[in-house]
């Protein structure tokens, strides 16, 4: 069987391209998402496109990660995680603080909690949580919580509170194709059957 060929630029089939839709924007924040193994199998996962649209960003693909060789030895001082709970720090004190980068996790939220529970430093980390008052945008995936939002989603909006002055939200472009794209392939009729909630 032949493989697809994929598009150099966005690594996705020639058929669901989405570079036309793709920008960057710079953060002063390095992005750090790690993802696990069973979300980087999954053909519609968000993070391969943060990881694209934020220059410097490092999408790592694992159960268990040493945070000194992935964020160097001071990491506790200069990192904040994105995920609910506690301590949490507001965004003008992780403005305030020498924070560098911002740690995010891929995946659905039980096996993001296994990746807390595999790395308890991460539970170290000061926190970011968003406060989301408007419902995810990823129509074809259900949460189970009502603030949950897709990983690309939930960078844009922390990324907009910590720097105040710049609109992420131009990030989700390529997103909201894909999830286009996904739904015409689908069918509308079976788009609504299943989804219905979404819309």
């Amino acid at each position: 069987m032949t493989s697809r060929a994929l598009c150099q630029g966005c690594d996705r089939p020639l058929s669901t391209c989405l570079c036309q839709a793709m920008v960057q924007r710079h953060s002063r924040y390095r992005l750090t998402l790690l993802q696990h193994p069973k979300e980087a199998r999954h053909a519609l996962s968000s993070a391969p496109l943060l990881a694209r649209a934020i220059p410097g960003s490092r999408l790592i693909v694992g159960e268990h990660f040493e945070p000194e060789s992935l964020l160097g030895h001071d990491w506790q001082q200069h990192s904040l995680l994105l995920y609910p709970g506690e301590p949490t720090i507001s965004t003008n004190e992780a403005n305030a603080a020498d924070i560098t980068q911002l740690i995010i996790l891929d995946g659905t939220w039980r096996k993001t909690a296994k990746l807390l529970h595999l790395n308890p430093w991460l539970n170290a980390l000061p926190r970011l949580a968003l406060n989301v008052d408007q419902p995810s945008r990823y129509r074809i995936r259900k949460s189970p919580r009502a603030d949950g939002l897709s990983t690309i989603e939930a960078a844009a909006q922390a990324l907009n509170a910590l720097h105040g002055n710049r609109d992420y939200d131009a990030i989700l472009g390529a997103f909201e194709l894909m999830i286009d794209q996904q739904i015409r392939a689908m069918g509308e009729d079976t788009y609504r059957r299943n989804y219905s909630d979404k819309s």
